[in-house]
């Protein structure tokens, strides 16, 4: 069955990607033709998010990369902005 939530309920939720990092609380949802667009993150303190972003405050993911909405939103890896320096375990 499916479940419908009010936008306004979805504010402040925790987000975690799909591999479980905690990225960030929704600040707010962009609506365009009666339909949810996208979602503005907030950086909050010890997310992932304010780990790569730095002084930034936020994103805005695309509702499509969203796979989730319940108590929390779950959104995909893919939206994770890359922090420009690339992680290798080869020497």
């Amino acid at each position: 069955m499916l479940k419908m939530k009010k936008v306004s309920e979805t504010y402040d939720l925790r987000v975690f990607t799909d591999s479980g990092d905690y990225f960030g609380d929704i600040e707010d949802s962009i609506i365009m033709s009666n339909k949810v667009s996208g979602w503005k993150i907030k950086a909050t303190k010890n997310s992932f998010l304010s780990r790569v972003l730095g002084s930034a405050k936020g994103v805005i993911v695309p509702h499509q990369l969203v796979k989730a909405v319940g108590d929390i939103l779950i959104i995909s890896k893919s939206a994770v902005p890359s922090s420009g320096v690339e992680e290798s375990g080869e020497e």
